[in-house]
């Protein structure tokens, strides 16, 4: 005889599993605070204390996180979910995809299990896992889908390309952080918010972030060729529109503070027309 069972009992036996999952997931996820010293005025600098998240990604003590949470960090306290807390110390990162991997003096640490990026679709539950505004007691987990795949973003350092975009909460302190799918496969880090709309959130993909790391543990940092500009591509009807003095060329609306462009001297509203 088929046993068929009720609605509710198959959603108790469904969240028991993703529930599991992510008390699993969530022992890999740590808490990063940091000290940095800002200027104020001329005379004197105050430390600024911070706070974000970070993955294990290897056993001996490997901790990947986003670049801006450490960047100019004069101190690095890694939280774990044990209650130990310990110093960290940045073995390096990259800019162009807001990555940096941190190492402990930890061993035996609970591993993430680190998914395939590419595999992930529209539509797709997801979970963000992290340390939000610092809170302690553990990790929080909101709740989700992936929104859209391959997203540009600008931030203060320039343009972050081929992003997850996800309605999962993303709160100050997320960045780091892991976002896992219904497996308790972490595909992204949480790096950013649009803090003015409401659900859109960024996590750079997995694979991604593995090449990284990898070129980071290898060789300190990670490289990539860019050059730090967006921009518009002339045609007829555009020059007329704008009143553009060429109908050809690429119209730079934004350049990178710090970026390759910025320093060979060029600013936006330039029309590039040609390359040596």
């Amino acid at each position: 005889m088929q046993k068929h069972l009720a609605v509710n009992d198959l959603a108790n036996y469904d969240e028991l599993e993703v529930v599991e999952m992510l008390e699993k997931v969530s022992l890999s996820v740590v808490n990063i605070g940091t000290l940095k010293l800002m200027q104020r005025n001329f005379y004197q600098a105050v430390p600024v204390r911070g706070a974000g998240s970070g993955i294990i990604i290897e056993e001996d003590g490997l901790i990947l996180t986003n670049r801006h949470v450490i960047e100019g960090a004069k101190e690095i306290a890694i939280a774990f979910t044990d209650g130990s807390v310990v110093k960290g110390i940045i073995i390096g990162g990259c800019t162009t995809h807001d990555i940096a991997v941190i190492q402990v003096e930890k061993k035996d640490l609970p591993v993430a299990e680190l998914g395939d990026s590419e595999k992930m679709r529209v539509g797709q539950r997801v979970y963000a896992i992290g340390n939000p505004l610092g809170l302690v007691g553990g990790p929080s987990v909101t709740f989700g889908v992936v929104s859209a795949l391959n997203r540009t973003i600008k931030t203060q350092k320039g343009m972050i390309e081929g992003l997850l975009q996800t309605d999962a909460a993303i709160n100050p302190g997320n960045s780091g952080g892991a976002l896992v799918d219904i497996q308790g496969n972490i595909i992204g880090v949480n790096t950013a918010i649009i803090p003015f709309a409401q659900g859109i959130g960024f996590a750079i993909p997995m694979n991604i972030a593995k090449q990284c790391s990898t070129e980071i543990v290898a060789n300190g940092a990670h490289t990539k060729a860019f050059l730090g500009i967006s921009g518009l591509t002339l045609t007829k009807e555009v020059a007329a529109y704008y009143g553009f003095p060429t109908e050809q060329g690429v119209f730079l609306a934004q350049v990178g503070r710090g970026s390759p462009a910025e320093k060979a001297g060029i600013i936006p509203g330039d029309i590039v027309l040609e390359f040596n």
